[in-house]
Protein backbone atom coordinates (compact mmCIF):
# COMPACT_ATOMS: atom_id res chain seq x y z
CA UNK A 1 0.00 0.00 0.00
CA UNK A 2 1.13 3.51 -0.76
CA UNK A 3 1.24 6.44 1.57
CA UNK A 4 0.94 9.50 0.45
CA UNK A 5 2.97 12.42 2.33
CA UNK A 6 0.57 14.77 3.92
CA UNK A 7 0.01 17.89 2.24
CA UNK A 8 2.21 20.87 4.03
CA UNK A 9 -0.69 24.02 2.63
CA UNK A 10 -1.70 24.81 5.97
CA UNK A 11 1.73 25.85 6.97
CA UNK A 12 2.21 28.79 5.03
CA UNK A 13 -1.45 30.81 5.70
CA UNK A 14 0.07 29.90 9.51
CA UNK A 15 2.90 31.71 8.67
CA UNK A 16 1.50 34.48 7.59
CA UNK A 17 -1.17 34.79 10.33
CA UNK A 18 1.86 34.78 13.10
CA UNK A 19 3.85 37.30 10.65
CA UNK A 20 0.64 39.52 10.60
CA UNK A 21 0.35 39.17 14.69
CA UNK A 22 3.62 39.97 14.91
CA UNK A 23 3.28 42.81 12.78
CA UNK A 24 0.45 43.98 14.73
CA UNK A 25 2.30 43.58 18.20
CA UNK A 26 4.81 46.02 16.78
CA UNK A 27 3.16 48.64 15.26
CA UNK A 28 0.30 48.80 18.35
CA UNK A 29 2.71 50.68 20.77
CA UNK A 30 3.51 53.04 17.97
CA UNK A 31 0.14 54.42 17.88
CA UNK A 32 -0.54 54.01 21.18
CA UNK A 33 2.24 56.87 21.57
CA UNK A 34 0.73 59.24 19.50
CA UNK A 35 -0.87 62.49 21.35
CA UNK A 36 -4.96 61.62 20.64
CA UNK A 37 -6.50 64.57 18.66
CA UNK A 38 -10.62 65.46 18.94
CA UNK A 39 -11.79 64.39 15.61
CA UNK A 40 -13.39 67.04 13.46
CA UNK A 41 -17.19 67.70 14.62
CA UNK A 42 -16.72 66.23 18.16
CA UNK A 43 -16.89 68.92 20.75
CA UNK A 44 -13.40 70.36 23.11
CA UNK A 45 -12.74 68.54 26.07
CA UNK A 46 -11.93 70.96 28.87
CA UNK A 47 -10.62 68.77 31.34
CA UNK A 48 -11.01 70.59 35.14
CA UNK A 49 -7.32 69.66 36.20
CA UNK A 50 -5.85 71.78 32.81
CA UNK A 51 -8.33 75.10 33.77
CA UNK A 52 -5.58 77.10 35.14
CA UNK A 53 -2.81 76.03 32.68
CA UNK A 54 -4.47 77.53 29.18
CA UNK A 55 -2.28 79.17 27.14
CA UNK A 56 -4.57 80.75 24.53
CA UNK A 57 -4.90 82.97 21.43
CA UNK A 58 -7.82 85.04 20.31
CA UNK A 59 -6.99 86.53 16.29
CA UNK A 60 -9.91 87.76 14.20
CA UNK A 61 -7.84 90.31 11.65
CA UNK A 62 -4.62 90.42 10.13
CA UNK A 63 -3.05 86.95 8.47
CA UNK A 64 -3.05 84.05 10.73
CA UNK A 65 0.13 82.56 12.51
CA UNK A 66 -0.18 78.95 13.93
CA UNK A 67 2.55 79.19 15.36
CA UNK A 68 1.68 81.46 18.51
CA UNK A 69 2.64 79.30 21.51
CA UNK A 70 -0.99 78.88 22.41
CA UNK A 71 -2.69 75.49 23.40
CA UNK A 72 -6.47 77.30 22.70
CA UNK A 73 -7.33 79.57 19.42
CA UNK A 74 -10.37 81.86 18.99
CA UNK A 75 -10.95 82.55 15.72
CA UNK A 76 -13.19 83.74 13.14
CA UNK A 77 -15.10 80.69 11.09
CA UNK A 78 -15.33 82.05 7.88
CA UNK A 79 -12.15 83.85 7.34
CA UNK A 80 -10.47 80.83 8.70
CA UNK A 81 -9.99 78.33 6.09
CA UNK A 82 -10.54 74.27 6.30
CA UNK A 83 -6.89 73.83 5.94
CA UNK A 84 -5.65 76.71 8.27
CA UNK A 85 -7.84 74.34 11.24
CA UNK A 86 -6.11 71.18 9.98
CA UNK A 87 -2.70 72.34 10.56
CA UNK A 88 -3.65 73.98 14.34
CA UNK A 89 -5.19 70.86 14.99
CA UNK A 90 -2.38 68.67 13.78
CA UNK A 91 -0.26 70.71 16.31
CA UNK A 92 -3.01 69.42 18.79
CA UNK A 93 -4.74 73.03 19.31
CA UNK A 94 -8.23 73.36 20.73
CA UNK A 95 -10.27 75.58 18.22
CA UNK A 96 -12.88 77.95 18.88
CA UNK A 97 -14.97 79.64 16.61
CA UNK A 98 -16.75 83.15 17.47
CA UNK A 99 -19.93 83.88 16.39
CA UNK A 100 -22.35 86.52 16.78
CA UNK A 101 -25.53 85.27 18.41
CA UNK A 102 -27.28 88.48 18.39
CA UNK A 103 -26.58 90.51 15.80
CA UNK A 104 -26.07 91.05 12.27
CA UNK A 105 -24.30 93.11 9.77
CA UNK A 106 -25.79 94.18 6.43
CA UNK A 107 -22.33 91.92 4.88
CA UNK A 108 -22.89 88.98 6.60
CA UNK A 109 -23.15 86.26 3.82
CA UNK A 110 -26.49 84.81 5.92
CA UNK A 111 -27.66 88.47 6.86
CA UNK A 112 -30.86 88.11 4.08
CA UNK A 113 -31.88 85.05 6.32
CA UNK A 114 -32.93 87.30 8.82
CA UNK A 115 -36.03 88.74 8.66
CA UNK A 116 -36.53 92.59 9.06
CA UNK A 117 -38.93 91.87 11.54
CA UNK A 118 -36.08 90.54 14.03
CA UNK A 119 -33.59 93.18 13.18
CA UNK A 120 -33.91 96.13 15.27
CA UNK A 121 -31.28 99.11 16.73
CA UNK A 122 -27.58 99.78 15.54
CA UNK A 123 -25.14 97.11 17.20
CA UNK A 124 -21.87 97.36 18.17
CA UNK A 125 -19.79 96.62 14.89
CA UNK A 126 -20.30 98.88 12.29
CA UNK A 127 -22.98 98.46 10.01
CA UNK A 128 -24.79 95.72 12.29
CA UNK A 129 -28.01 95.63 14.20
CA UNK A 130 -29.55 94.11 17.19
CA UNK A 131 -31.53 91.00 16.80
CA UNK A 132 -34.76 90.63 18.97
CA UNK A 133 -33.70 87.12 20.66
CA UNK A 134 -37.39 86.58 21.73
CA UNK A 135 -38.18 85.11 18.04
CA UNK A 136 -36.01 82.21 18.22
CA UNK A 137 -38.15 79.87 15.44
CA UNK A 138 -36.69 82.50 12.93
CA UNK A 139 -33.08 82.89 14.81
CA UNK A 140 -32.49 79.20 15.24
CA UNK A 141 -31.90 77.54 11.89
CA UNK A 142 -29.67 80.80 10.67
CA UNK A 143 -27.44 80.64 14.10
CA UNK A 144 -27.61 76.87 13.77
CA UNK A 145 -26.34 76.71 10.44
CA UNK A 146 -23.51 79.30 11.66
CA UNK A 147 -22.62 76.40 14.15
CA UNK A 148 -22.52 74.05 11.54
CA UNK A 149 -19.93 76.25 9.38
CA UNK A 150 -17.78 75.71 12.33
CA UNK A 151 -17.98 72.35 12.79
CA UNK A 152 -17.61 71.60 9.04
CA UNK A 153 -14.28 73.60 9.26
CA UNK A 154 -13.17 71.74 12.30
CA UNK A 155 -13.71 73.85 15.60
CA UNK A 156 -14.67 71.63 18.49
CA UNK A 157 -15.88 75.23 20.39
CA UNK A 158 -18.05 78.26 19.35
CA UNK A 159 -18.51 81.30 21.54
CA UNK A 160 -21.03 83.53 21.79
CA UNK A 161 -20.55 86.87 21.21
CA UNK A 162 -23.24 90.12 21.57
CA UNK A 163 -25.40 87.84 23.93
CA UNK A 164 -26.17 90.63 25.66
CA UNK A 165 -28.33 92.79 23.87
CA UNK A 166 -30.46 93.59 26.66
CA UNK A 167 -28.31 95.29 28.23
CA UNK A 168 -28.99 97.91 25.08
CA UNK A 169 -30.80 99.64 22.98
CA UNK A 170 -31.80 97.28 21.21
CA UNK A 171 -35.17 98.01 19.84
CA UNK A 172 -37.21 95.58 21.56
CA UNK A 173 -38.68 95.34 25.05
CA UNK A 174 -35.82 92.75 25.78
CA UNK A 175 -35.77 92.00 30.01
CA UNK A 176 -32.91 89.60 31.43
CA UNK A 177 -34.99 86.69 31.64
CA UNK A 178 -35.97 87.01 27.74
CA UNK A 179 -31.80 86.92 27.16
CA UNK A 180 -31.02 83.84 29.36
CA UNK A 181 -33.60 81.78 28.00
CA UNK A 182 -32.10 82.89 24.68
CA UNK A 183 -28.70 81.87 25.78
CA UNK A 184 -29.77 78.75 27.58
CA UNK A 185 -31.20 77.76 24.20
CA UNK A 186 -28.16 78.48 22.29
CA UNK A 187 -25.45 76.30 24.77
CA UNK A 188 -28.39 73.41 24.16
CA UNK A 189 -28.21 73.98 20.13
CA UNK A 190 -24.39 73.89 20.18
CA UNK A 191 -24.37 70.82 22.25
CA UNK A 192 -26.56 69.14 19.50
CA UNK A 193 -24.47 70.06 16.97
CA UNK A 194 -21.61 68.32 18.79
CA UNK A 195 -19.75 71.64 19.83
CA UNK A 196 -18.89 73.01 23.17
CA UNK A 197 -20.42 76.02 24.21
CA UNK A 198 -18.71 79.70 25.97
CA UNK A 199 -19.96 82.74 26.64
CA UNK A 200 -18.45 86.10 25.26
CA UNK A 201 -18.61 88.50 28.08
CA UNK A 202 -22.07 89.07 28.74
CA UNK A 203 -20.97 89.72 32.82
CA UNK A 204 -24.29 90.14 34.56
CA UNK A 205 -25.56 86.39 33.38
CA UNK A 206 -22.20 84.42 33.93
CA UNK A 207 -23.45 83.39 37.29
CA UNK A 208 -26.63 81.89 36.24
CA UNK A 209 -25.41 80.65 32.83
CA UNK A 210 -22.34 79.01 34.37
CA UNK A 211 -24.08 75.69 34.84
CA UNK A 212 -24.93 75.77 31.18
CA UNK A 213 -21.82 76.86 29.55
CA UNK A 214 -18.06 75.18 29.31
CA UNK A 215 -15.84 78.47 29.16
CA UNK A 216 -15.89 81.86 29.35
CA UNK A 217 -14.52 84.72 27.30
CA UNK A 218 -13.80 88.15 29.14
CA UNK A 219 -12.87 91.59 27.62
CA UNK A 220 -10.95 93.63 30.57
CA UNK A 221 -12.19 92.67 33.26
CA UNK A 222 -9.64 94.16 35.23
CA UNK A 223 -9.95 97.59 33.98
CA UNK A 224 -13.69 97.47 34.49
CA UNK A 225 -13.60 96.28 38.42
CA UNK A 226 -15.47 92.89 37.38
CA UNK A 227 -12.87 89.96 37.49
CA UNK A 228 -14.74 88.61 40.62
CA UNK A 229 -17.74 88.20 38.44
CA UNK A 230 -16.21 85.66 36.69
CA UNK A 231 -15.49 83.37 39.48
CA UNK A 232 -18.41 81.18 39.06
CA UNK A 233 -16.74 79.75 36.22
CA UNK A 234 -13.42 79.65 38.01
CA UNK A 235 -14.42 77.76 40.60
CA UNK A 236 -16.49 75.56 38.70
CA UNK A 237 -12.71 74.33 36.89
CA UNK A 238 -14.57 75.82 33.60
CA UNK A 239 -11.51 77.77 31.87
CA UNK A 240 -11.70 81.80 31.63
CA UNK A 241 -10.21 83.03 28.48
CA UNK A 242 -8.89 86.75 29.78
CA UNK A 243 -8.03 89.73 27.59
CA UNK A 244 -6.89 93.26 28.67
CA UNK A 245 -6.27 95.82 26.01
CA UNK A 246 -4.29 98.41 28.41
CA UNK A 247 -1.63 97.90 31.06
CA UNK A 248 0.82 95.92 31.74
CA UNK A 249 0.94 91.81 32.17
CA UNK A 250 3.37 92.84 35.18
CA UNK A 251 0.48 94.43 36.57
CA UNK A 252 -2.74 92.65 35.64
CA UNK A 253 -1.45 89.10 35.42
CA UNK A 254 -1.30 88.88 39.21
CA UNK A 255 -4.85 89.55 40.13
CA UNK A 256 -6.16 87.12 37.04
CA UNK A 257 -4.03 84.56 37.67
CA UNK A 258 -4.66 84.37 40.99
CA UNK A 259 -8.08 84.19 40.01
CA UNK A 260 -7.12 81.35 37.58
CA UNK A 261 -7.66 82.88 34.41
CA UNK A 262 -6.04 82.26 31.24
CA UNK A 263 -4.83 85.76 30.59
CA UNK A 264 -3.23 87.63 27.90
CA UNK A 265 -2.69 91.35 26.12
CA UNK A 266 -3.86 92.14 23.04
CA UNK A 267 -4.26 95.19 20.49
CA UNK A 268 -7.97 96.13 19.84
CA UNK A 269 -7.97 94.83 16.72
CA UNK A 270 -7.31 91.43 17.78
CA UNK A 271 -4.79 90.82 15.50
CA UNK A 272 -1.92 87.81 15.78
CA UNK A 273 0.44 90.03 18.00
CA UNK A 274 0.29 88.80 21.80
CA UNK A 275 1.65 89.26 25.32
CA UNK A 276 0.68 86.50 27.41
CA UNK A 277 0.46 85.86 31.46
CA UNK A 278 3.17 83.47 32.94
CA UNK A 279 1.60 80.20 34.20
CA UNK A 280 1.72 79.27 37.75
Amino acid sequence: MRIRPRRRTAVRPLRRIVSAGVALVLVLPVYGCRAELTPPGAPTPWPAGQARHWQWQWQLSGPLDPTVDADVFLLDPVATTAAQTAELRSRDRRLICQVYVGSVRSTDPDASRFPATVQGSAARRPGSRWLDVRGWDALEPVLADRFRLCRGKGFGAVAFADADGYEHRAGFPLGFDDQLLFNRRLAQLARSLDLSPGLVNAVPQLAALAPDFDFAVNEECVRLDQCAKLLPFADAGKPVFHVEYTGSTDDFCVTTVGYGFASIRKERALDAWREACALP
